[in-house]
């Protein structure tokens, strides 16, 4: 892959190391120069096979801090439900008129609620939400009857995470204008949600490596080793 002659001067920067959380932190903002306030990523490479499905590892995790993006959320609901989604701060409720714009090819959104009672009819509209990641579902908790509950914590800064083909998880977890210590809470809290959703089914550890990155820049290979025994005792 040809890189740009600024990827290629900041990447000197980062030595062929494991480094511990907080150096990682501090590499990574320190080379997050883009004229725009990046995101701040971890991808994780896990110890599973992802063609077995009983390996698949998929969850969410509350970020303190959360991802200094608000979520624009749609919510597809009938009723009393349509209130409440607007008073727990939702973009944009309500059922026929949205379900009308989906199917004219409006996605404008970044997460999708639906109540289980209107699911008969939004699961018609899988072929159009699902390539976009926008499908709701039970496992996510999108499927629910606790709307202000999951758009209050989505507008906090809840995140999803899930295997790719790859056996990986990317979950942003801030931006570089963060300062240190809400990247590194976020960075725990993140952690101990994937770790509690390993799957029975493996054994032995369930994260092979981490890399923090920012948008535009490379990746800093934090050591994992050291950074899971702190995860295990509690420790920010």
């Amino acid at each position: 892959m040809k890189r740009s002659k600024r990827y290629v001067e900041i990447r000197k920067k980062i030595e062929n190391r494991k480094h511990p959380l907080d150096e990682a932190i501090q590499k990574v903002k320190e080379t997050a120069n883009a004229k725009y306030d990046e995101s701040i990523d971890l991808s994780i490479k896990l110890n599973i096979d992802p063609k077995k499905t009983d390996q698949y590892v998929r969850g969410f995790s509350n970020l303190p801090h959360g991802t200094g993006k608000t979520k624009r959320v749609l919510v597809l609901t009938k009723g009393d439900k349509e209130k409440e989604a607007k008073d727990a701060g939702a973009d944009h409720f309500g059922f026929d008129e949205y379900v009308e714009k989906i199917k004219g090819g409006w996605s404008d959104v970044d997460v999708v609620i639906a109540t289980p009672d209107v699911m008969s009819d939004v699961s018609k509209l899988g072929r159009i939400l699902g390539p976009k990641g926008l499908m709701p579902s039970p496992k996510a908790g999108t499927v629910t009857f606790e709307i202000a509950t999951q758009v209050k914590a989505l507008k906090k800064g809840k995140v999803g995470f899930k295997t790719d083909k790859t056996g990986c998880v990317h979950i942003p977890v801030g931006r570089a204008s963060f300062d240190n210590e809400k990247l590194r809470e976020n960075i725990m809290v993140c952690l101990e949600d994937i770790t509690a959703a390993k799957p029975q089914a493996l054994k032995g550890n369930l994260i092979r490596s981490i890399t923090i990155s920012s948008t535009m820049g490379p990746g800093v290979a934090i050591d994992e080793k050291a950074l899971l025994e702190r995860v295990k005792k509690g420790g920010i």
